[in-house]
């Protein structure tokens, strides 16, 4: 099979097929380019999702500890891989595929340019041989005679021609179908390997698109639930105890118990007198203190949280205040160093110049060092009140240690830390609806009386001011929690650190 041979007068039907396939090869690499461009807009819109998906972590306190969170965002990093990958896919087909398509195109059409040319010029000279011909056939029959010389210019044309015809026909048009033939088959392998480059592109990058799948479904299957609802409870968790039940109390009677004669001047009739309006009305917003938290500026030491919370939190501060610390430390090593370098060779520095940098880091680990033993000093208190909140302390052991520990009423020294004055009692609920459901009911009975050995300023909401020496009436015990709830002769009522006062129960009061 050769075009020269089988076509060799087919010379425009050859220059339309190879013009053809040139057309073919620009409409393919036209294809490969608008998926290329379809690769990149696909990464970009991936890329795009899993931008606005992202958290954006302004701070450690925001990092996902949720494990159905850390889940999501493994996803989304294998997914910004798996847009890796397709922008590999793109960048594969535009180098192997495309871009050599283009530049094969471009020499195929200057090839089969000069492949047409030299077969035009073939054409050319085989007109002009038979126009030679002709001439001579025509002088032959205007010259008879001169027949004899016309004859023998006719044979020799006749010759030469034959000759020529036949060497385009056998040699020179063969030879440039044949060069014709081979560009052809060039395009048709070169169409094939880009056919196998165009699959070979994401073939090749199919094992890590599989990988980022699988850390996908990876990521799918370590959510755990038990572990987020265990982050809920670490998160909220307040520390405190639920309340206790609620004494039966008969109101029929509406007889207070006996006070201990002596003790406190008030009567039983004088004490019968105070107005139950009065008492509600003055008592009320501070009987249910649990469900509001104190108001104003967060605390230094984190009082106003609960206990866990607040325990988490100091933790934190010592933590941070630990790594500043080793940084200052590290400075300090840093800058010795310097100095001792500077003293063995005045000529790099004087070590004069490190004194005042010096100093101050020293300052700062004074500072830090302070800052470390007053947070744990606070740490503790905390710990010592979570670990013992189950314990009931009977009020002549809280008596005991008051008359032996405190230093300064109204500071936060006693022999033992965990005795530090603690902020009130706090309880989860709706202040509203306690208000609401006690608002008509009388005052509780008192079952006991206290003597105030320090002064209490009772800034805290549903906190009680006495001053030292001040007598109050006792209507709820400590429940293990620091404090006492008492009632003042007027009305008003309030919780008072158990710590700060002398208690007398009665001896029939518990129970009733």
């Amino acid at each position: 099979m050769s075009w020269g041979t089988e076509l060799w007068d087919q010379f425009d039907s050859l220059d339309k097929h190879t013009q053809w396939g040139i057309d073919f090869l620009e409409r393919y690499a036209k294809f490969v380019k608008e998926r290329i461009e379809i690769e990149q807009n696909y990464a970009k819109q991936l890329r795009n999702l899993v931008k606005k998906y992202c958290p954006k972590r302004s701070s450690k306190d925001e990092e996902p500890r949720f494990t159905s969170c850390i889940a999501f965002f493994n996803i989304l990093n294998e997914l910004n891989d798996y847009a890796g990958q397709r922008e590999v896919v793109a960048e594969e087909m535009a180098h192997r595929v495309y871009g050599e398509l283009m530049r094969y195109a471009h020499d195929l059409k200057t090839e089969r340019k000069m492949h047409l040319q030299e077969g035009r010029k073939a054409q050319q000279y085989l007109d002009m041989c038979w126009k030679q011909m002709d001439n001579a056939k025509q002088q032959l029959n205007l010259r008879t005679h001169m027949a004899d010389e016309n004859k023998n210019e006719y044979a020799a044309q006749l010759q030469n021609f034959n000759g020529e015809q036949h060497k385009h026909f056998y040699v020179v048009i063969p030879q440039i179908y044949k060069q014709l033939q081979e560009m052809d088959e060039r395009r048709t392998i070169k169409l094939s390997e880009c056919y196998r480059g165009f699959a070979d592109s994401e073939r090749k990058v199919i094992p890590i698109i599989s990988k980022c799948l699988e850390g996908m479904i990876l990521a799918a299957k370590s959510v755990d639930e038990r572990r987020d609802s265990q982050m809920v409870v670490d998160s909220f968790k307040s520390g405190f105890e639920p309340p206790g039940d609620f004494p039966f109390e008969d109101y029929s009677q509406h007889i207070y118990r006996t006070i201990s004669d002596g003790t406190i001047s008030a009567s039983k009739q004088e004490i019968g007198k105070v107005d139950a309006k009065t008492t509600v009305g003055k008592a009320k917003g501070k009987l249910w203190l649990f469900g509001k938290k104190p108001k104003g500026p967060a605390l230094e030491d984190f009082s106003h949280l609960p206990p866990e919370q607040r325990r988490k939190k100091l933790q934190q501060r010592i933590d941070e205040l630990n790594r500043e610390l080793q940084k200052e430390s590290d400075q300090k090593e840093a800058l010795n160093k310097m100095k001792d370098v500077y003293e063995k060779n005045p000529q790099m520095g004087d070590p004069g110049s490190l004194q005042p940098k010096l100093a101050e880091t020293m300052n700062n680990i004074d500072r830090l060092r302070m800052e470390i033993h007053k947070n744990e000093a606070w740490l503790s208190e905390v710990e010592g009140k979570t670990g013992g909140r189950g314990d009931r302390r009977h009020s002549s052991d809280i008596n005991h240690l008051v008359t032996q520990g405190r230093e300064s009423p109204e500071g936060s020294y006693t022999d033992d830390a965990n005795q530090e004055v603690r902020g009130p009692p706090q309880q989860h609920g709706h202040h509203s609806e306690f208000d609401d459901e006690f608002e008509d009911d009388d005052p509780l009975p008192a079952i006991g009386h206290c003597k105030a050995i320090y002064p209490f300023d009772g800034h805290n909401e549903g906190t009680l001011a006495m001053k030292e020496g001040e007598v109050l009436y006792i209507i709820e015990e400590d429940k293990g929690d620091g404090w006492t709830r008492a009632r003042r002769q007027n009305g008003e009522e309030g919780y008072v650190p158990t710590s700060y006062i002398d208690v007398t129960l009665e001896k029939n009061s518990k129970g009733s």
